[in-house]
Order: C-alpha cells, then structure tokens, then sequence
C-alpha cells in the first residue's frame, strides 16, 4: 500500500511531461519578432506554470487521501501544503498565459 502513491505521482508527472511536450503555443504573426517573442515566452511559461500547478495539486490530494487514510497525520498536512502549493502555480500560470495573451492583443 505504501508503493500506491507514488505510483499514482508517476502517473501524474508522466502525464504532465506529455501534456508539455504535446503543448502547442498560439502562433502569432505581426511581424514584430521581440514582442511576440515575450508573447510567446509568456504564454509558454504560463503553459508550464499551470500544468505543473495541476499536478502539483493531483500528486498533494493523493499524499493527503493517502494520509489520512493510513491515519498518518504528517503524511497528510504535506499533502495538503503540496495541494494549495499546485493551487498557487496554477493561478499564476493563469495569469502569465493571460499576460501573453494581453501583449499579443495588443500588438494587433
């Protein structure tokens, strides 16, 4: 039983890379290069940023489940900082895919 949870972060984190590689970035063309570069990089960062966030709050609701369902109380405050940890890296890749988004609009 104690081989579950990691198991099922390794499902996560598998899933995250795959999600990252596979992540296509909006193509922009207004023909200048810096600012879409930032654009680019932005939303790219944001991209990253919120799926680790994601998996950040998956693999901390495990630890927690887990730790509070073998009764091991440090097992399941971990898990629950590691869950409001992914919380806050989602909200601000959130927020730098909405930067990104916000330069190119405004380059239009």
């Amino acid at each position: 039983m104690k081989a579950l949870p990691w198991i099922l972060a390794g499902v996560g984190v598998g899933a995250a890379i795959t999600i990252l590689l596979f992540n296509s970035e909006p193509e922009y063309a207004t023909g200048y290069d810096g600012v879409e570069g930032a654009a680019r990089r932005s939303f790219g960062w944001g991209a990253k940023t919120q799926a680790e966030g994601k998996v950040g709050s998956v693999a901390g609701a495990i630890k927690e489940g887990v730790g509070r369902f073998t009764g091991n109380a440090d097992l399941a405050d971990e898990g629950t900082a590691d869950r409001v940890e992914g919380g806050v890296k989602d909200a601000v890749g959130r927020v730098g895919q909405a930067v990104g988004q916000t330069i190119h609009d405004l380059n239009k």
